[in-house]
């Protein structure tokens, strides 16, 4: 009989900081990661010192990891964690460092995700970012996850109906918010039109469909309600968080995920359906994956995405917010920091910290995170949800 997950009352998120996402960079991860780092404790008007707890991810931070750069910045943590997990990590370190809060082994942790991205990082990134790549996709031409996905969302498309359209619309919503997100790489508007007649990559996928490889970081702190409120800080609560690892490896094609597995119990855990969702921040390096999110979360059946996304607003005005500052489709991906921001930016939103990108009277924020494909298939899940604790 499998134990009962506690709960995490007590535990506060806050200081979400962002740094400007840039198309190249000649810094390294690390200088990337103490930008962000810097910024969080700016905002909560704290010193390296203060901090006894710390969380990393990143792919380019090699062949340095978390415990490498506590001597690079400095810190002397009680608590440590590296999150190898890509775009699955915001949550799984979220949900660690809470436990780590709650049980006493961290007052203060620092959550961050950072990487550079050179002119040939994206390239040796590919090449070598497991075994399966190396033995089974890199060799035959697979050049990267662009075929894998084209494959996914073809096999999509004929099972459900789902249309090249209907993936523009989520491409389309995403470019409407980054527009009014002030670090987005992405600046210029995007119409369905141009969506429908970009460039193919691969079939069904086309340049639109693709996120934009860059160098960027996002943190945010995890503390105690208690000690969020002596130091006059807004916060989000944690209502629930969930991860799954190599869910439904029998299936021949990944068009389901790992949440399918938990999400009744992050839904219980967090006294939510999925009708008080505000917002959602799905992981979307392709538009398939977001709709199989918006399917696997519990915001409509199996196969009906599709119609899902053409009935409803994705936009920050709309009648279904989702991906509020434009998500990596539109803002960048800066490698495992594409799975931080839709975090960093849901703690914004239950805020009422995220400016030009706010959602009207948002107090409840679902995030997901899907990662590290394996040759066919991510094989990492995670989500969480947040919750309104003290707005600024």
């Amino acid at each position: 009989m499998v134990k009962a997950r506690q709960n995490y009352d007590g535990v506060a998120i806050t200081a979400p900081f962002s740094m400007p996402y840039q198309r190249y960079s000649i810094d390294t991860a690390h200088w990337w990661i103490a930008k962000a780092l810097r910024g969080s404790l700016t905002a909560a008007n704290l010193k390296p010192s203060d901090l006894d707890g710390f969380s990393v991810a990143s792919f380019t931070l090699f062949p340095d990891s978390a415990v490498g750069l506590t001597q690079h910045l400095g810190l002397c943590p009680r608590w440590l964690d590296h999150i190898p997990m890509g775009g699955a990590s915001a949550s799984v370190a979220l949900r660690r460092a809470a436990r780590a809060v709650q049980a006493g082994d961290a007052n203060i942790v620092a959550c961050v995700a950072g990487d550079t991205n050179h002119i040939d990082s994206f390239r040796n990134m590919l090449s070598s970012f497991s075994r399966f790549a190396q033995d089974a996709s890199y060799p035959y031409g697979y050049g990267g996850p662009n075929a894998n996905f084209a494959l996914l969302t073809d096999r999509y498309m004929k099972e459900y109906g789902a249309t090249r359209e209907d993936f523009g619309h989520i491409c389309v919503a995403q470019r409407d918010n980054a527009l009014r997100y002030q670090n987005a790489v992405m600046k210029k508007p995007l119409t369905l039109e141009q969506y429908m007649s970009a460039r193919p990559i691969a079939d069904p996928i086309a340049l639109f469909d693709c996120v934009m490889p860059c160098a960027g970081s996002e943190c945010f702190l995890v503390m105690s309600e208690d000690e969020a409120a002596k130091r006059n800080l807004p916060y989000a609560m944690l209502g629930g968080a969930i991860e799954r690892h190599n869910a439904h490896s029998e299936d021949d094609i990944q068009l389901r995920g790992g949440w399918t597995m938990d999400i009744d119990e992050l839904y219980a855990m967090s006294n939510c359906t999925p009708d008080d969702i505000d917002l959602l921040q799905t992981y979307d390096d392709y538009p398939v994956i977001s709709m199989m999110q918006i399917e696997d979360l519990g915001f409509c059946a199996k196969g009906e995405g599709p119609e899902f996304v053409r009935s409803h607003d994705l936009t920050i005005d709309g009648d279904f917010p989702h991906n509020t500052s434009g998500g990596q489709l539109s803002a960048g991906q800066a490698g495992a920091a594409g799975g931080y921001i839709g975090m960093v930016e849901a703690i914004r939103q239950v805020t009422g910290t995220a400016g030009g990108t706010q959602v009207k009277n948002a107090s409840i924020a679902m995030i997901s995170g899907f990662g590290m494909i394996n040759y066919d298939r991510g094989v990492c899940t995670s989500a969480s949800i947040l919750k309104t604790g003290a707005r600024a």
